[in-house]
């Protein structure tokens, strides 16, 4: 998949994963925009490959994020502490 194409699939996934971001979608679209300004001047496909790997990563942590709070309302349902 050409990069291009690659940080465009990158960026509409981390703003969709923002929807549900606890900080609020728009401050985490600002966070995201701002990310994304700052690091395009990258002309280095070494670099720009560097930059995608970042932000797969951060859609995991996201991820992780998301089912530990799902897990944790669960919890909370069922148990009581």
């Amino acid at each position: 998949m050409a990069q291009h194409s690659r940080v465009m699939t990158l960026y509409k996934t981390l703003l969709h994963l923002g929807k549900e971001y606890p900080g609020g979608y728009p401050y985490f679209r600002n966070k995201l925009k701002n990310a994304f300004m700052k690091n395009s001047s990258l002309k280095d496909p070494k670099e720009i490959d560097s930059a995608i790997a970042r932000g797969e990563f951060v859609i995991k942590e996201l991820e992780a994020l998301y089912m530990l709070r799902k897990y944790r309302a669960l919890k909370k349902r069922y148990y009581e502490d």
